[in-house]
């Protein structure tokens, strides 16, 4: 049972049980769908029409435009979200005291606790970024920014990442000597309260990017800690999660080559080595992250997490042809789900070069219900063109070809999830299979090492890097068209 108060929103009311509002509470993308099993959720025209071009049936309601007219029950998917943590060993000059690093995703937070003499790790908590209600996004963030949000997203995001830390240092002696956050540029911008309108126009360019620092008092936190620091962001929308994760590979120490990627939110690409390093971001995080994909999810329950084969897969539920987050029905398909799906796809010949589906069907089934049609496929073409074309420029920019790359280091825990044989045979990466490196969560590892480091290692980091805009570059557009097509590789090709 739900207690609703008359005319109370069942979007803030579901927020605190963790249901996701990828379009921000718009009503457009349909994924807050609940069933009414008692109570009384009235509609109003556009909700009616919104319910009607959904195909939802008489009793299912969209949480986001939905007012509270009695208590409910309602019934709603479960989310069990993989949230990926860090426990990579690494070389460090012991310190005194204790210290948190910080992971502030825009869909995750994760925090751990480290032992600073030791460099073991305590406890870890783990949880959704509570400004998700304000959309999946960071579009949709900004914008909810800039009509007029932006006091109250930071003071959630605070609240939250505080709670974490009380949950941390309970019960425990040692004094909390420090604080590392890391995060991407928005969320910098909306945790330390600076201002995101230079973020939303051209040329994406803030004068507000570099290292903030706070005490717990400014903050509002309850554990004491007098040093907490959120890490400088490297551009516009290359934040200071990228810049952990380079001091995680160590690749600005390399004398080779190497490329690190992200294919979280934004689609970060860092590549170059000791002597000089190009970064830049790309359109790809709204289809890897389902917010464009019909029956995209995060990777939550009930979401396809791989897929094996699509011509045995009728029926089938988590059996050979699919892998299925929780062992149970699958609702929708992630990230890496829906890599595997359109490599297999090409694979077995369902998928021709410019991503048309042969048979002249508009959608093809993955696992019963879930399916992805037409326009999926063309948003995964755009998605994996945007990472392709993004790495030509950079690896163009430094004079050098893939073959020169001795490392590529799949970062986050999608990139950990993902099949390479797949991601090769899309074409969104041209290297040899070999090379390319599954790292897990490499924006907490590098806050854990900032901890030990501090500021220097990220200086050093800063001063060979570059972040490139690709959208100001003359190739982009060229090589991008190019990368949409496919080289299919099944029968007959």
């Amino acid at each position: 049972m739900l207690e609703a108060g008359w005319g109370s929103s069942l979007k803030d009311l579901l927020h605190g049980y963790g249901v996701e509002f990828p379009c921000g509470g718009k009503g457009s993308c349909g994924k807050c769908a609940v069933r009414i099993l008692e109570g009384r959720v009235d509609t109003d025209p556009h909700h009616r029409r919104r319910l009607q071009e959904l195909q939802l049936g008489p009793d299912w309601r969209l949480a986001c435009l939905s007012v509270c007219e009695s208590d409910l029950v309602i019934e709603v998917g479960q989310f069990e979200t993989i949230i990926q943590a860090d426990e990579t060993p690494f070389a460090f000059t012991p310190g005194t005291g204790l210290g948190v690093a910080v992971d502030l995703g825009t869909t995750t937070l994760v925090a751990q606790l480290v032992d600073l003499a030791s460099g073991r790790i305590l406890a870890v908590e783990t949880g959704m970024n509570p400004q998700k209600i304000y959309g999946s996004d960071l579009i949709s963030r900004l914008e909810a920014a800039l009509s007029g949000g932006p006091e109250v997203m930071t003071e959630i995001i605070r609240t939250q990442i505080g709670t974490m830390v009380d949950a941390l240092c309970a019960g425990r002696t040692g004094e909390l000597a420090k604080a590392v956050i890391v995060g991407n540029t928005v969320m910098q911008h909306l945790f330390c309260g600076s201002d995101v309108r230079p973020l939303s126009f051209f040329p994406f360019e803030s004068p507000d990017m570099g290292l903030k620092q706070f005490n717990s008092r400014e903050l509002g936190w309850n554990t004491t800690c007098e040093r907490i620091s959120f890490y400088p962001s490297i551009g516009s929308y290359v934040g200071s999660d990228i810049l952990a994760g380079i001091e995680a590979t160590g690749m600005h120490r390399g004398e080779s080559y190497s490329v690190l990627i992200d294919l979280g939110t934004n689609g970060e690409i860092v590549a170059g080595n000791r002597d000089r390093l190009l970064c830049a971001s790309t359109a790809a995080g709204p289809a890897f992250e389902g917010a464009r994909i019909s029956m995209g999810m995060l990777a939550t329950t009930g979401a396809i997490a791989n897929v094996y084969s699509i011509r045995d897969s009728a029926g089938i539920r988590g059996g050979p042809s699919c892998r299925i987050i929780g062992n149970t029905e699958p609702r929708g398909i992630c990230g890496s789900g829906l890599i595997d799906a359109v490599g297999v796809l090409l694979g077995e010949g369902i998928l021709g070069e410019f991503g048309e589906i042969l048979s002249g069907e508009q959608q093809v089934t993955i696992a019963s219900p879930v399916t992805l049609t037409q326009k999926d496929i063309q948003e995964f073409q755009l998605a994996k063109a945007a990472i392709a074309a993004g790495i030509g420029i950079l690896l163009g920019r430094l004079g050098i070809c893939s073959d020169d790359i001795s490392d590529v280091f799949m970062a986050g825990a999608f990139g950990n999830f993902i099949d390479t044989g797949n991601v090769l045979r899309t074409g969104m990466l041209d290297f040899a299979e070999d090379r390319i490196r599954k790292l897990g969560n490499t924006a907490l590892m590098g806050a854990r090492m900032f901890l030990f480091s501090g500021l220097p290692a990220a200086e050093e980091i800063l001063r060979v890097t570059s972040h490139i805009n690709l959208e100001s570059e003359k190739r982009f557009q060229d090589l991008f068209v190019n990368h949409m097509r496919f080289i299919p590789s099944g029968p007959g090709s």
